[in-house]
């Protein structure tokens, strides 16, 4: 086995579909582990991970956040993230910083949309999964079949947490482990020592060969001491973690403290920090000194001026870090997951012109928070415009203006993000060698791709007719230069080809590549035409079966399409799709159709091409490329 490190702190998340009771788990693991004298309740607005006043008031999680408990020895960081699918970027980020994960299924409900959203983003991460199969003191519970669901959905091997149920350890540990599995068939079961068993159930969760699984209920307690000593066993036989090499950590959470600015929560997989460290953020490539580092335990910090790898810490002074950027090294990083899109956008007004420089600045910080909350600001028509994944984010965006920063502001009505895809293969051409001096000869081929693909590039160009610097500078501008199309949207599921080109060694500037290839990129585009593509939902909704006609035509008219629903006991179950410009409000028609008797749960899927005569082109914002010689002078800061 691998070396162990008994008092290493162990971190994991707690992922589950809303409502599954994830974070009333957490409140009992941190009671029973004594990390806090009484549980917090959701309902009641004083859970101990719900730091946030619209946290509390609505009685969900809007922000991944982390908490701290010793379970017999064992230091655990916790990280709690929401489950609500507009707050899926806190799980995106937290993801990266996880050993293990506790999948929360509710043993009613059982497997939901986000519950198999979350569960690939998981198992594309390599992070080992423990099952806490909740509530199954309800009516209606049924862990067997919730397990068997998980079993078939996910194709994964349950196991029960480490026990003296020697030959039930030994039946399905065999199953994978060859060594076991021919002792076991050539010995019997008594030739397998405890040592052996315990070695294979660790190896084999750390290699997502094994599931374990605990069922309980977290409200009252039930099976969450059981589920703290699989925590505590499995934690202990972690992985050293490398203090000695380089930093490499990466921000999972970020916020803002009134005092001192932006603190930025990050954690370690190798190296150390200490205040006045200068600190490399490797995502955009700045330098910046940590003047204060806290160890984080729940709600409260520890001005601990140091952290090692396999902490998790509070880094105050990266005024320029957003979240989810690396520190130090990409190299002991799990790639980050999409999970999360925004598929809308709105327009938000100040009250009066005098206050938009707070509002700038104040989205500007949540963006910070949420990268994924992109902010357009038009300086000539003070038009800003925020990007966001759904509803329950605009309303969450509005109360923190409003009780952060004291901004009363007006947010519009949400219209949907559409995308570009090329409509065939083409090219394109720019030479920039005028006015002088400059020389930037590109041309590019472009084709369109499957959906989801996003975006390839490749040169085909020699170093001796572009210099390899300059070829970098045209990969590096080709996302900016795809953030409008021909239509005014985002071009995306293309392949461009840098196929020719040309430098010249006295008249090529630094900056004449960068400013070249978004006129390039567009001649091909404006040449091979675009198609638009829409943003689709997936959906599963039980109503009551009599409801069904009403149902179908609800979703036939929003253009969706669906399975069969199935029958059992009066409730039907369906599952499909719908484009998200046409279900907007289709939360509300829903309720009212169902009378409240329904449940409802969406998930964003992808994008799709949109019919003919659907969807809707917006005005290029700011200087077109199409327009040159406009475009050259703003570009070389002559036209503002």
């Amino acid at each position: 086995m691998d070396q162990i490190k008994e008092k290493a702190p162990w971190n994991i998340g707690l992922l589950a579909h809303v409502d599954a009771g994830k974070t009333t788990l957490t409140e009992q693991m941190l009671y029973m582990s004594g990390s806090v004298r009484k549980i917090g309740r959701v309902d009641e607005g004083n859970a101990h991970t719900d730091f946030m006043e619209i946290e509390r008031r609505r009685g969900i999680s809007v922000r991944a956040a982390s908490a701290y408990f010793s379970w017999k020895s064992q230091p655990v960081n916790i990280i709690d993230t929401p489950g609500h699918s507009d707050f899926s970027s806190e799980v995106q980020r937290a993801i990266r910083a996880l050993d293990a994960a506790v999948l929360v299924v509710s043993a009613v409900e059982g497997v939901q949309p986000q519950t198999e959203v979350f569960w690939e983003a998981l198992s594309s991460s390599g992070v080992p999964v423990i099952f806490f199969i909740n509530k199954k003191d309800r009516e209606g519970a049924d862990v067997k079949r919730v397990l068997r669901e998980i079993e078939d959905s996910f194709g994964a091997v349950l196991i029960p947490s480490f026990s003296k149920e020697k030959e039930t350890m030994a039946e399905i540990l065999s199953g994978i482990n060859d060594k076991l599995l021919e002792k076991y068939v050539e010995q019997g079961l008594g030739s397998i020592s405890e040592e052996e068993l315990l070695e294979a159930y660790v190896s084999s969760f750390y290699q997502r060969d094994v599931f374990p699984f605990v069922a309980g209920a977290a409200l009252i307690g039930e099976g969450v001491e059981e589920l703290l000593n699989l925590i505590g066993f499995l934690a202990r036989k972690r992985k050293i973690d490398d203090e000695e090499g380089g930093l490499s950590a990466v921000i999972f959470k970020l916020k803002h403290d009134p005092q001192m600015g932006r603190v930025a929560y990050a954690r370690l997989f190798s190296g150390s920090i200490k205040n006045r460290d200068l600190i490399h953020n490797v995502s955009n490539g700045s330098y910046e000194k940590a003047v204060q580092i806290k160890k984080v335990t729940g709600a409260k910090e520890i001005d601990t001026g140091k952290a090692s790898a396999g902490e998790i810490a509070a880094i105050y002074g990266l005024s320029n870090s957003r979240n989810g950027d690396v520190l130090g090294s990409f190299s002991h990083i799990r790639n980050e997951i999409k999970i999360a899109s925004p598929t809308m956008r709105v327009r938000v007004m100040a009250q009066s012109e005098t206050e938009y420089p707070a509002l700038l600045e104040a989205v500007g910080k949540l963006s910070a928070e949420d990268p994924l909350i992109e902010v357009i600001w038009e300086q000539s028509s003070k038009e800003l415009i925020l990007s966001v994944t759904g509803r329950l984010q605009i309303e969450v965006i509005e109360a923190l203006l409003k009780e952060r920063y004291l901004i009363d502001a007006v947010i519009g009505a949400p219209q949907v993000i559409y995308k570009e895809r090329p409509s065939r293969p083409g090219s394109g051409y720019v030479e920039y060698t005028m006015p002088k001096p400059c020389w930037a000869i590109l041309r590019f081929e472009i084709e369109p791709l499957e959906r989801g693909s996003g975006v390839v590039f490749e040169s085909k160009v020699r170093n001796e007719k572009i210099y390899t610097k300059y070829q970098a500078q045209v990969e590096q501008t080709i996302p900016e230069a795809l953030r409008q199309g021909p239509k005014g949207w985002q071009v995306t599921d293309l392949k461009i080809t840098l196929a020719d080109g040309e430098h010249h060694v006295a008249h090529t500037h630094p900056m004449d590549f960068i400013l070249a290839t978004p006129m390039g990129i567009m001649d091909a585009l404006i040449k091979t035409g675009t198609d638009l593509m829409e943003p689709i939902n997936r959906f599963k909704i039980t109503y009551p079966e009599e409801m069904t006609g009403k149902i179908i035509g609800e979703i036939i008219g929003m253009r969706g399409t669906f399975n069969s629903p199935s029958i059992r006991k009066g409730t039907a179950v369906m599952e499909g799709r719908y484009p998200v410009a046409e279900g907007i409000d289709f939360s509300a028609r829903f309720s009212s159709i169902t009378g409240g008797r329904g449940t409802l749960n969406t998930h964003f899927e992808g994008y799709d091409l949109c019919p003919p005569g659907v969807g809707r082109e917006v005005p290029f914002r700011g200087i077109s490329p199409t327009e040159r010689e406009k475009y050259i002078l703003h570009k070389r800061g002559a036209v503002l």
